[in-house]
């Protein structure tokens, strides 16, 4: 069901976005001057009869945005119930679509381009948060997938935190005529992200490998367009289809960069996710099969440790607490029997000396003489 629903959001912010594109380069922005009615109107009971030329798009613009807001809600109670991760990420992502849809009311209302330039970027962050928790409810996404070097990782991020800065100097083109920052970015993007977009290719991961390719194929379209734009706005070049293609050619180019931020963020939160490879530490916690730690608690069968609190059969250990049978501990309390102890409190009697009768002294016997 969350499934659904992240990319029924995500499907209807596309068109949202490109709806946007039209508002801004057939200048249509201000066809509608109040905020939030139309013409007094109430936003859904508007006659479409009025839709005509620059308020067929700004009103249906807000029309969409109405019903971005709705199906946002919507995924937010759905992600509510599955918790962590993606309860969060579904009240950011209700968060954000409120703070869009102020953005571009007081853009109406106040006048201001840059808070034009503001609604523009965050619309793509927005579409981006959705493509990520479209990932993450996704089935595929759930696969397991090989583990990957921390350089890789730091790359995919950086591919992505690149576009995204492309998409802001994109907007600083449109509102402010800022072209230099816009071609200074195109020329790292297009050198840096087929980089690692060829890197992740070679993964073979489920969900990475697919994704990388197809991020390669939109970096063509994006290069094309973005050629076709520059010649229609800043060259006296004649264009065929003329007024059409001046308005389709940026329009195209916004949505394909759309996309392309939305690749590379769900590869940066993919290759985020993976675990590093496993390395042999010559510190491992565990001995290797077939052979003892030194330390080990159980000793090798058939020999007793040393530090074993049970001794080997018929061998007692040196600090035993029972000595072997017929022999005195050291430590004994009680001598044995016929000897006395070093330490014993009474002495032994004294015996008599007894001289043999075979021994013969050199001195003469008084008693005899």
């Amino acid at each position: 069901m969350a499934y659904r629903l992240a990319l029924a959001t995500l499907g209807a912010t596309c068109v949202l976005i490109l709806l946007g594109g039209l508002v801004t380069n057939t200048g249509s922005a201000l066809a509608v001057p109040d905020w939030p009615n139309t013409f007094g109107y109430n936003m859904v009971s508007f006659p479409w009869s009025r839709m005509v030329g620059g308020i067929l798009y700004e009103h249906s613009h807000r029309l969409m945005g109405m019903l971005v807001g709705l199906l946002t809600l919507a995924l937010a109670a759905a992600l509510w119930r599955e918790g962590g991760r993606l309860r969060r990420l579904g009240l950011i992502a209700v968060v954000a679509v409120i703070a869009q849809g102020v953005l571009g009311g007081l853009r109406v209302v106040l006048l201001e381009d840059t808070l034009a330039i503001f609604h523009g970027c965050l619309a793509q962050a927005f579409f981006a948060l959705l493509a990520v928790i479209a990932l993450m409810t996704a089935p595929r996404a759930r696969v397991a997938a090989p583990p990957i070097e921390p350089a890789l990782k730091g790359l995919a991020v950086l591919a992505a935190v690149l576009v995204y800065v492309q998409i802001v100097f994109g907007a600083l083109l449109t509102h402010a005529g800022r072209i230099d920052l816009h071609l200074a970015g195109a020329l790292l993007v297009f050198v840096f992200v087929p980089i690692v977009a060829a890197q992740l290719r070679r993964t073979g991961d489920a969900v990475a490998a697919p994704i990388s390719r197809l991020v390669t194929v939109l970096l063509g379209i994006q290069l094309l367009l973005g050629l076709g734009s520059y010649l229609a706005r800043f060259s006296p070049m004649w264009i065929p289809g003329e007024q059409l293609t001046v308005t389709a050619l940026p329009v195209a180019h916004r949505l394909v960069g759309s996309l392309i931020l939305a690749a590379t963020v769900i590869l940066a939160v993919r290759m985020a996710g993976h675990a590093e490879p496993a390395r042999t530490s010559g510190l491992s916690a565990g001995p290797e099969p077939g052979r003892a730690s030194g330390l080990s608690a159980e000793p090798e069968p058939g020999r007793a440790s040393r530090l074993s609190a049970d001794p080997e059969p018929g061998r007692t250990s040196g600090l035993s607490a029972e000595p072997e049978p017929g022999r005195a501990s050291r430590l004994s309390a009680e001598p044995e029997p016929g000897r006395a102890f070093g330490l014993s409190a009474e002495p032994e009697p004294r015996r008599a000396y007894v001289r043999p009768p075979s021994i013969r002294t050199g001195l003469t016997d008084p008693a005899t003489t």
